[in-house]
C-alpha cells in the first residue's frame, strides 16, 4: 500500500491486474456530500480506451464505495472505494516475467520483491495506479471548489510541438486541452505518427490552482513545491516538475527572476509570477503553477535488448499488447488530483493551525 498526505492520508492498493484496485482517503470532513456524476466525469477523463490515440484496453472505471459514506455524503470515517479490473490480460505479460521490459520497473521489482512482484502490466508500478489517485483527487477538488478554489491544466507540449497563450481559465470543454487549438492538432498528429511507427513521445502537462489564500505550506520539508511534488511523483511516468519560471529562472538575472509587489483592489500582489506562487515554500496568494514533464511511454513495438533475469543472455523484446503512444493526455487529470490532494492537504493543516486550542 502507498500513502501520502499528513492531515489528509491517502492509501493506494491493488495491481494493474488484479481483480480490483482502490483508495482510502482519511481526514474528509464529516457533513460533504460528493456529487458522484462530477467525479465519474472527472475519472472518465483518465480512463482508457476513450481515444484512438490511448490503449485499446477498455475499463469503466466506475468507483464502488465500501466505506465513509451515508447515503452519498461523508460521515467521518475513512473514505474507502474500489476500482474493479474487467479487461485484464495476464497471460499477454507471461513472456515477461524473466525478460525485464526496457523503461519499465520489471527489473528493479524483481530485484526488491526476489522474483515474486506481480509483474501483469507493470502491477502496482502500472498507469492504471492512477485511477485511485483519480477518485482522491476528485474529491478533493469538489472539497476545493467549495472554498472558491479552482484547479485548471493543460497539454504544455507534446514532444517538440508546445501549446501557446498562457493558461487561465478551464479547459474542460476540450477533448484535447490546449490553449491554441492549431497547436492541439499538430500534437495529435504528432503522437498519430509516433504510434504509427511503432514509437511513443512524452511531453509536459501545465497545472495551476487559482483562488489559493497565502500562507499554506512551510517552509524547507513543509514546503509546497515539497508537498506537491511528492504527490506528483507517485504518477507512474512523471520525470521532473518545476513552479513558475522553473528551470528557466537558473538563466535569468535576479532583477528578471524577481517578482516585484504592488497593489490591486487593495490587495498586495506581485506584478509578475516567477515564483509559480509559492516563496519559501508557502503560498503567496498568486496562482500556484507547476509543470510536469513525462517520459514518452515504455511499452513500445519496436525491437529493444534486454536481458533474460534466469538465463542471464542477452534477448531482443518487441512488446506487444495495448498501450498509450503517449500517456500525457490521460494524465492531465492525474496532474490536477495530485494537486488537489496536496493543496487541501495543506488547507487541512491550517485549519488546524487557527482553530482555537480548545477546540
Amino acid at each position: 500500500m502507498s500513502c501520502y498526505g499528513e492531515n489528509l492520508r491517502l492509501n493506494i492498493f491493488g495491481q494493474s491486474h488484479s481483480p480490483a484496485i482502490g483508495m482510502t482517503l482519511d481526514g474528509v470532513p464529516a457533513g460533504v456530500r460528493i456529487d458522484f456524476d462530477a467525479l465519474q466525469s472527472f475519472l472518465d477523463r483518465r480512463a482508457p480506451g476513450r481515444s484512438e490515440l490511448s490503449t485499446a484496453r477498455k475499463e469503466d472505471d466506475i468507483p464502488e464505495f465500501i466505506s465513509g459514506l451515508l447515503d452519498g455524503v461523508t460521515c467521518g470515517t475513512p473514505i474507502t472505494a474500489i476500482i474493479r479490473n474487467k479487461d485484464a490480460r495476464k497471460e499477454d505479460y507471461l513472456e515477461y516475467k524473466n525478460l525485464p521490459r526496457p523503461g519499465h520497473a520489471d527489473y528493479t521489482a524483481a530485484i526488491k520483491y526476489g522474483g515474486y512482484q506481480d509483474y501483469s502490466g507493470g502491477g502496482a508500478f502500472s498507469g492504471r495506479m492512477t485511477a485511485p489517485l483519480c477518485i482522491a483527487g476528485g474529491i478533493c477538488i469538489q472539497l476545493l471548489e467549495a472554498q472558491g478554489i479552482k484547479v485548471i491544466s493543460r497539454i504544455y507540449s507534446i514532444g517538440d510541438v508546445y501549446d501557446t497563450g498562457e493558461l487561465t481559465d478551464s479547459l474542460l470543454h476540450k477533448n484535447f486541452p490546449t490553449v491554441d487549438d492549431e497547436q492541439g492538432l499538430k500534437m495529435q498528429q504528432l503522437i498519430q505518427n509516433v504510434k504509427n511507427s511503432g514509437d511513443s513521445v512524452g511531453g509536459i502537462i501545465e497545472c495551476a490552482v487559482l483562488n489559493l489564500p497565502a500562507g499554506l505550506g512551510g517552509p524547507l520539508f513543509d514546503g509546497m513545491e515539497s508537498r506537491i511534488s511528492a504527490a506528483a511523483f507517485g504518477i507512474p511516468g512523471v520525470k521532473g516538475i518545476d513552479f513558475g519560471l522553473g528551470i528557466d529562472a537558473a538563466k535569468a538575472k535576479g532583477s528578471e527572476n524577481n517578482d516585484p509587489y504592488t497593489v490591486k483592489d487593495g490587495r498586495i500582489v506581485t506584478e509578475t509570477n516567477n515564483c509559480g506562487g509559492i516563496l519559501g515554500g508557502i503560498t503567496n496568494g498568486m496562482p500556484l503553477r507547476f509543470r510536469l514533464f513525462m517520459k514518452p511511454t515504455p511499452s513500445i513495438a519496436k525491437a529493444q535488448r534486454s536481458v533474460d533475469m534466469v538465463s542471464i543472455q542477452e534477448k531482443e523484446i518487441k512488446v506487444s499488447g495495448r498501450h498509450d503512444p503517449c500517456i500525457v493526455p490521460r494524465a492531465v487529470p492525474c496532474a490536477e488530483a495530485a494537486a488537489a490532494v496536496a493543496v487541501y492537504d495543506a488547507l487541512l493543516g491550517r485549519e488546524k493551525e487557527t482553530r482555537p486550542k480548545w477546540i
